[in-house]
């Protein structure tokens, strides 16, 4: 069977299941630099792609030497949800694989879980994971630490080394290993330039993979 010896799948959401970076890290730009602190959608997503919006503002703010608005978190929030009810989409290829997919899958996301519910809602998804969503906001430490993945794999009483997990970032890659988990590294998300790939890669990604629908075969190898 495909797939084995895998006993549980673990989906990153954003840029794995949804094309939802571009939108998350322009709002953020935007903001962060009407706030006095210049940064591009591109440099946002080479430095804290993978990472909670909580873990990459507080590291901001202490580069910074100064605290982000009270409103911040609200007030983007509220412009990126707007975005995604107007375009968000899910990856091109996926709802085909889940379908296909016989083992089961989980999402384990840095967003909070009434955001990984909006995404996969808005684009369809959300009733091939039912309450299988588990939020960085449920752990201790987030992405590259491996508590979520860990913490996803006992909930679903599946073994660590039994675990595959689909991620775009080299801080989720760096997770999934640190659990002792095989990763695959897509970069097929909108967000992802060139060099994404060599960088997964880098970072430790069992197999890379450009579309969605290779993932099947990326397990037969693996497996």
């Amino acid at each position: 069977m495909i797939g084995r010896p895998f006993e549980l799948i673990i989906f990153d959401c954003d840029g794995v299941l949804v094309d939802s970076e571009p939108s998350i890290n322009r709002a953020h730009a935007d903001a962060l630099t009407a706030c006095g602190y210049p940064i591009t959608e591109q440099e946002l997503v080479g430095r804290f792609c993978g990472m909670s919006d909580a873990e990459m503002l507080g590291i901001i703010e202490r580069e910074w030497g100064r605290r982000l608005p009270a409103s911040y978190t609200e007030q983007v929030e509220r412009v990126i949800e707007n975005e995604f009810h107007r375009s968000l989409a899910a990856i091109d290829g996926v709802a085909e694989v889940l379908e296909q997919l016989s083992l089961p899958v989980c999402v384990a996301s840095s967003s909070s879980l009434k955001q990984i519910r909006l995404k996969l809602e808005l684009t369809g998804l959300l009733a091939r994971f039912g309450e299988s969503l588990f939020s960085a906001a449920m752990v201790a430490r987030g992405k590259p630490a491996p508590d979520l993945f860990l913490y996803a794999a006992q909930r679903l009483a599946a073994a660590p080394q039994g675990c595959l997990v689909i991620e775009d970032s080299p801080a989720g890659i760096d997770a999934a290993r640190a659990a002792g988990m095989t990763a695959v590294g897509f970069y097929g998300g909108s967000h992802c330039r060139p060099e994404h790939a060599a960088r997964l890669q880098a970072h430790g990604a069992a197999l890379i993979i450009a579309d969605m629908r290779e993932l099947m075969v990326a397990m037969a190898t693996l497996a």
